[in-house]
């Protein structure tokens, strides 16, 4: 249990210092990969499939929608 809360902060310490250089192409992929995950686990779950496999195909929607993003926003 003690490795377990030691684990914890430097899990949180290493996840926000490994996103502080991250040019804006990697932001909007890294959360619309979030976000796409976070919803196809979500609608997976409530359409009774296996939660897993709905944040894996969210996920890579969610990073080629934030890709098409910064794409459209840097040619306007």
């Amino acid at each position: 249990m003690k490795k377990l809360l030691l684990l914890v902060p430097v899990c949180a310490a290493l996840t926000m210092t490994g996103c502080s250089n991250m040019n804006t192409t990697q932001q909007r992929e890294l959360s619309g990969g979030a976000i796409g995950a976070a919803a196809g686990a979500g609608i997976t779950a409530i359409a009774g499939g296996n939660p897993i496999w709905g944040a894996i195909g969210g996920a890579a929607a969610g990073v080629l929608g934030g890709y098409l993003y910064d794409k459209n926003q840097k040619s306007n």
